[in-house]
C-alpha cells in the first residue's frame, strides 16, 4: 500500500512538473524532462499497475474470490449453457418441409437466438460494465473502490465477456449451418425475432441468478432503490422475448397464408 500510495504520489507531481514547463513553453527542457520522469516512472512502477500476471496480491484475492464464491460465480454461466446447448441441438436437428412445403423456421430462429444470447451479453458489458460503468460483476460482493478490487472485477468481467464471444462464434455457426440446409426458413424477421428473444433470454437468466438471488451485483449500484432498475431489467428482458415471438410468428402466419 505504501508503494502505491508513493507511485501515486510521483505520478501527481511529475505531471504537475510537466504542465507547469509546458504552459512556459520550455520545449527542449520539457521534453528532456519527461524522458528522465517517464523512465523514473517506470521504474517504481513494477508493483503500482496490478496486473494478473505481474501482481502476487491480486492472483491472490481472485483466487480468494473463486474459493468463496465457486457455485455464485457460475450459476449463471452454467443455466445460459444448458439453454445454448439445447438450442444448438434444435438448430443442428434436421428438419423436414410441411405437408405444405413451408419450410422449417426452427433451425434459424434457434441460432438466432444463440446470436442473440452473445450479443446481448456484449451489449450489457460494453453498456453497464464499461462505458456507463454502472456495475461489475462481482461489484455488489467486492465493492471496486481500491485498485485491487476493481481489477478482481476486470478479471471476472473478462470471463464473462469470453463467455458471451464464444456464444457468438456458435450463433454464427449455427447461422451459416442453417442457411445451408434446404427445408429451412431464411426470413429477416425470423433472424430479428430469433436475436431478440435470445438477448430477452439473457437478461431473465442474468437478472434473476445474479440480480436477485445470488446478488452478486446490481443494474445500478449506486443508487437510492437498485431494486427498481433489477425488475426493469427483467421487464425489458420480458420484452424482448415477447417482440421476439411475434415477429417469428407473424413470419410463420404469413407463410401459411401464401401456401393456401
Amino acid at each position: 500500500m505504501k508503494k502505491k500510495k508513493s507511485f501515486l504520489t510521483l505520478t501527481k507531481l511529475s505531471f504537475s512538473t510537466m504542465h507547469f514547463l509546458n504552459v512556459m513553453r520550455n520545449y527542449r527542457i520539457s521534453g528532456r524532462l519527461n524522458k528522465i520522469l517517464l523512465l523514473s516512472l517506470s521504474l517504481f512502477s513494477w508493483n503500482a499497475y496490478s496486473c494478473v500476471t505481474c501482481d502476487n496480491e491480486l492472483r491472490q484475492a481472485i483466487a480468494d474470490s473463486v474459493y468463496t464464491n465457486t457455485l455464485f460465480m457460475f450459476s449463471a454461466f452454467i443455466a445460459l449453457a444448458v439453454v445454448l446447448l439445447l438450442l444448438v441441438y434444435l438448430s443442428l436437428k434436421n428438419y423436414s418441409a410441411t405437408v405444405n412445403q413451408i419450410p422449417s423456421h426452427v433451425p434459424l430462429v434457434t441460432a438466432a437466438m444463440v446470436l442473440g444470447i452473445g450479443l446481448g451479453g456484449f451489449i450489457d458489458g460494453i453498456v453497464f460494465h464499461q462505458i456507463l460503468q454502472w456495475h461489475e460483476m462481482l461489484s455488489n460482493k467486492f465493492p471496486p473502490n481500491t485498485v485491487l478490487l476493481k481489477s478482481v472485477n476486470m478479471f471476472w468481467d473478462g470471463i464473462f465477456h469470453l463467455f458471451t464471444l464464444l456464444s457468438t462464434l456458435v450463433g454464427i455457426f449455427l447461422l451459416w449451418r442453417a442457411t445451408k440446409k434446404i427445408h429451412s426458413n431464411t426470413s429477416s424477421a425470423v433472424l430479428a425475432g430469433g436475436m431478440l428473444a435470445g438477448w430477452g433470454i439473457f437478461n431473465l437468466i442474468e437478472g434473476i441468478l445474479n440480480h436477485q438471488i445470488l446478488e452478486l451485483h446490481n443494474v445500478r449500484e449506486l443508487s437510492t432503490n437498485p431494486g427498481l432498475w433489477n425488475y426493469g431489467f427483467l421487464v425489458f428482458g420480458l420484452l424482448l422475448i415477447v417482440a421476439g415471438w411475434l415477429m417469428v410468428r407473424q413470419n410463420k402466419a404469413i407463410k401459411d397464408e401464401r401456401t393456401h
